[in-house]
């Protein structure tokens, strides 16, 4: 059987963010976030669940360490708690929570695990939602002195740097759709809050080159490709215009310096302008270093009049395959994304920052969990990682969403993403699952099957 061996120094990861794994919600001094507000308003998230104890991971991280080292975890991805760090979300630092972090870097670098810290993946301090939240262009400065703060400390420690977790998802499900915190439902105050977290991507960009820091900065967008029904013209307008509103409003000023002009321009007749100011565009189109791309599906569209902005729909496939979470698997779709993002936006290094799927895991009573299903669809995403590679994409690493099961979202404990599995009703024990004993040998040999 044919094998496909990938380079050598090529970063096989896994990834988690702060408040899906950490709990201690309330310990040491931490700040509310906006996620501890909305998953403890009844009614936002499914059975009630919230992130206070989560994988308990703030007390647990020298266990997960130990079992990233038994997986063979090259590069750890993970994210900040910004409350846990300045409560008030600015000003006052807590060194406890802090200290926390450090002690994570210190331990992870002894197990020679790469850090990769991401500044912020949506819990953002309630100190500063109660003044605004990203709507006020003041949170962008203040997201930028957090970013100064976490520079100084960890200077040396970690040479990877992710500026924000998919903007989009932030701007549209927490303030379009409220289906994230902090729960607002306006399509332009999305807009406003989008242009805020670009433009503090890029101020924190700016003290990173102004600290003159070693090591590698970007940010981290979710991508769906967006591939018309039909042949139909305009079903290829309405795919493109869907691409536009997830991938190139935030591809195109990170990399170009503008908005895509016409969805801009209907953005503008239909909602009015948002609020930008001169050099905005400058500074969030500073030179990055890598790009982090999340993939995880795509999108079938088909044009329907009068539906929404964009005269658009989703076209569910029926007769595909898809996870747990109702998304279509389609690993061909990164290999599309990979290649379109490097031939149209970009030459710089690229991270697949996430890419998983979450299952309907089962823990046996030999603590065993088979998920052959899991180990088939990263197997397959694999295979068209490498092929974009081959294709002369400047692909660097890739990692695993996620390193364990933990709170997803507005899902609360509802989806299983990890090769670890947690059982949470029993202490949060760790058990591995097939899949992570079939990465540690991916990982060991750098090779996977091409059957």
């Amino acid at each position: 059987m044919a094998k496909i061996i990938f380079p050598e120094d090529f970063i096989w990861g896994a990834a988690t963010s702060s408040y899906q794994i950490e709990g201690a919600f309330n310990e040491d001094g931490k700040g509310e976030s906006i996620w501890d507000r909305f998953s403890h308003t009844p009614g936002k998230i499914e059975n009630g669940d919230t992130g206070d104890i989560a994988c308990d991971h703030y007390h647990l991280y020298r266990e997960d360490i130990e079992l990233m080292k038994e997986i063979g975890i090259r590069s750890y991805r993970f994210s900040t708690s910004w409350p846990r760090i300045l409560p008030e979300g600015k000003g006052r630092v807590n060194q406890k929570g802090l200290d926390f972090y450090k002690r994570l870097v210190d331990n992870l670098l002894k197990a020679n695990i790469r850090p990769m810290i991401t500044l912020y993946h949506w819990d953002l301090p309630q100190a500063l939602q109660d003044k605004g939240g990203w709507t006020n262009r003041d949170t962008a400065k203040y997201f930028a002195e957090y970013a100064r703060l976490m520079f100084e400390e960890f200077n040396g420690l970690v040479d990877l740097w992710v500026t924000h977790n998919e903007p989009w998802v932030v701007a549209f499900e927490g303030h379009a759709f409220g289906n994230h915190a902090p729960g607002t439902k306006d399509f332009k105050t999305a807009l406003q809050v989008a242009h805020h977290l670009l433009l503090s991507h890029g101020m924190a960009v700016d003290i990173f080159r102004e600290e003159d820091l070693p090591g590698e900065i970007g940010i981290t967008l979710n991508l769906t490709p967006a591939y018309p029904a039909g042949d139909s013209e305009k079903d290829v307008k309405a795919a493109s215009l869907l691409d536009d509103y997830i991938n190139a409003w935030f591809l195109s000023p990170v990399f170009k310096g503008s908005y895509p002009e016409e969805l801009h321009h209907i953005y503008e007749q239909n909602l009015g302008a948002f609020t930008t100011q001169p050099g905005d565009m400058d500074i969030i189109s500073r030179d990055i270093d890598f790009l982090g791309i999340n993939y995880y599906s795509r999108m079938v569209v088909r044009h329907k009049p009068g539906d929404n902005l964009f005269n658009a729909e989703v076209v569910k496939m029926e007769d595909r395959p898809s996870t747990e979470m109702g998304w279509e698997i389609y690993p061909q779709g990164l290999y599309d994304i990979l290649v379109r993002v490097n031939k149209e936006y970009t030459d710089k290094p690229l991270y697949i920052t996430e890419n998983g799927a979450a299952f309907d895991d089962k823990l046996t009573e030999e603590g065993k969990i088979h998920d052959e299903k899991r180990i088939n669809y990263l197997g397959d995403h694999f295979k068209q990682a490498y092929k974009a590679l081959k294709d002369g994409v400047p692909l660097r690493g890739y990692y695993v969403w996620s390193l364990m099961d933990n709170f997803e979202w507005a899902y609360g404990y509802s989806k299983r993403f990890g090769l670890i599995y947690v059982d949470y009703e029993n202490g949060n024990r760790r058990f591995l699952k097939d899949s992570a004993l079939w990465y540690r040998e991916v990982i060991e040999k750098g090779q996977v099957e091409a059957n």
